[in-house]
């Protein structure tokens, strides 16, 4: 049901059945290679072009999903998925390769949350008993189609951020309460589009930041919670400079949240000697981490509440090169899981 006007509670409380994620050759390297299914050593990946191989991670991710509840094709209902490439290509060739009925998304690196949010909304209201979703993203491909070919050798300002080769996803079902245990999704936050007038491709987290904040304090807002209400609020891919000015927005607001508990999968995914600039960035990055290491932390026992913030920058290369500025969105889902 809507409470208050953004957000979605989730009263059957969808489960989140299986997930898989992949990632490349430097992601392999990163701080959480454990927590990744399958992982490259090529960015090509045994494919003609990096668009491919982009391709490839998504249908690897999605097979490893079914391949671990022992499920095909004809077991799932839909299949939501987008990415950052034209046309969200990638997504629809995998979409292609799997046959699964598909709707194609695009909220930039907000996507992993958008397709959760909606997959959960389906699945809520009887709309389907299984759904995947999934968010990807490949470096070289990303890049030369917003900045530059990774051959070109341009130099980057200390605000950039490098967008992760990886892909994550996660089967979405009805809560039958059996006996299995598995994280539930209580409930969605819808954001709106922000645009602060900030016009550097090579700063996507401070453009990011107020989609962050605001969504987040709408989030609070409409189920009258606090802060501490989660263990942890993590956003998508803000990066140092986002991740500051979100919460120096949010206290600006008058919430304030606690810095050990307020994280970014940009700032989680590399290690410290890894050169990324301001972090990571990317659909692939919030997908991967969540999907990956923060639900294995939870079926740990570490967090039994998490809110998920991805964040989105929808420019494209025809708006950047019109001189447009760069709006932003951010999409939040709660999730909960109580280890029995």
């Amino acid at each position: 049901m809507l409470t208050g006007k953004h957000t979605w509670v989730f009263n059957n409380r969808p489960v989140i059945l299986s997930t898989g994620v992949t990632g490349g050759p430097f992601e392999a390297n990163g701080h959480l290679a454990d927590d990744f299914d399958i992982l490259h050593d090529d960015l090509y990946m045994g494919k003609e072009t990096y668009e491919k191989a982009h391709q490839f991670l998504l249908e690897e991710a999605v097979g490893k999903v079914m391949e671990k509840r022992q499920m095909t094709k004809d077991d799932i209902q839909f299949f939501l998925a987008g990415d950052l490439i034209n046309q969200i290509t990638p997504s629809s060739f995998a979409a292609s390769t799997h046959g699964i009925p598909y709707l194609g998304l695009f909220g930039a690196c907000s996507t992993s949350m958008e397709g959760l949010a909606l997959s959960a909304f389906i699945v809520n209201y009887d709309g389907a008993e299984y759904v995947i979703t999934g968010a990807s993203s490949h470096n070289a491909a990303v890049e030369k189609q917003f900045r530059y070919p990774t051959e070109y050798g341009g130099q980057k300002p200390p605000t950039a951020q490098w967008t992760v080769t990886g892909a994550g996803a996660a089967l979405v079902g009805k809560n039958k309460g059996q006996d299995e245990n598995h994280p539930c999704i209580t409930s969605a936050t819808i954001g709106k589009v922000i645009d602060m007038g900030l016009s550097d491709p090579f700063n996507m987290g401070g453009a990011m930041a107020p989609a962050a904040a605001d969504t987040i304090i709408k989030h609070l807002q409409d189920l009258k919670l606090e802060p501490d209400h989660y263990d942890l609020i993590v956003t998508g891919d803000l990066g140092r400079i986002g991740q500051k000015a979100a919460l120096d927005y949010m206290e600006q607001q008058g919430v304030k949240l606690d810095p050990q508990k307020f994280r970014d999968c940009g700032l989680m995914i590399y290690t410290e000697d890894q050169e990324v600039f301001s972090g990571a960035s990317g659909p692939g990055c919030s997908a991967a981490v969540f999907y990956g290491h923060l639900l294995k932390r939870m079926k740990q026992g570490e967090f039994k509440r998490i809110l998920v913030v991805a964040t989105g920058a929808l420019l494209s290369p025809l708006s950047f090169q019109q001189g447009q500025s760069i709006p932003c969105i951010a999409h939040a889902v709660a999730v909960e899981y109580k280890n029995t």
